[in-house]
């Protein structure tokens, strides 16, 4: 983490909070004194980086968490309240990817798939999020998006509208519960060096090759840049910055 924050006091949840994005960001708001809670599907990652946040002298609370089920995303919500008291900040960081398709052979499933994740998953995160938020009249709430949130790329129409429908999520909810003391953000990561990434890299290097290309900055983001802006959405360094897609992409979708 580049910039000191201090979240001393606070509570910060984290999904998708095993591996990439979701793990550095974690270890960061830890870093910075909150108390976090971490939510993946992968039961053994998610405990075995929380062991090592205890150990290392943080409150931790490691939670396994389907957001594509409402059920399991409204226990999680309610273990971290019950566990830590409250609710300070969240990072609706969990996302899948899907094969690159042509549109007009896009099966169902796959459509089904992601936005049960991307979309339905960040809504229920969202919504009990804010259930224990409205009550506190206070938070932070960071919604994962993409670059793919903010423009087209050929073959990826199914992720997409999900990442886009994140958006829209965000600005009309930050609209609603900013007269409420809650800030609602949405974050628009360009191509960042993550496993999901690198699998991509092997699979589909012909794609990578043409993201890569049009890549002002020339290589991938790193975590830690988007752990550094979630912090901020999330800090006193950014109480007047409410439903904004902030792209943090390396100038990819300034073209």
């Amino acid at each position: 983490m580049n910039v000191r924050y201090d979240f001393s006091g606070q509570v910060a949840l984290i999904t998708g909070a095993a591996s990439g994005m979701g793990l550095t960001t974690a270890k960061a708001f830890a870093a910075a004194g909150a108390a976090v809670a971490l939510a993946d599907l992968n039961e053994e990652a998610v405990q075995t980086t929380t062991d090592a946040l205890k150990a290392a002298g943080h409150k931790a609370l490691g939670v396994v968490c389907d957001v594509s089920d409402e059920a399991q995303v409204a226990a999680m919500v309610e273990n971290t309240v019950a566990t830590f008291g409250r609710l300070d900040a969240a990072f609706n960081n969990a996302g899948i990817q899907v094969p690159p398709s042509d549109a007009a052979d896009e099966t169902a499933e796959n459509f089904d798939r992601v936005n049960a994740v991307n979309l339905r998953g960040v809504w229920a995160c969202m919504k009990h999020e804010l259930r224990q938020m409205r009550v506190q009249g206070s938070g932070a709430i960071v919604n994962c998006s993409s670059l793919g949130g903010l423009v087209g790329l050929p073959s990826r129409a199914a992720y997409h509208a999900s990442k886009h429908g994140v958006i829209g999520l965000t600005r009309s909810a930050a609209l609603e519960y900013a007269p409420r003391g809650i800030r609602i953000n949405a974050i628009c990561p360009g191509t960042i060096d993550t496993p999901m990434v690198a699998d991509m890299l092997t699979k589909q290097a012909d794609a990578m090759k043409e993201i890569m290309r049009d890549q002002p900055i020339g290589r991938l983001g790193r975590s830690d840049e988007i752990a550094d802006a979630v912090l901020w959405l999330c800090s006193s360094g950014s109480t007047f910055v409410i439903g904004h897609a902030l792209a943090v992409d390396g100038g990819f979708t300034a073209h």
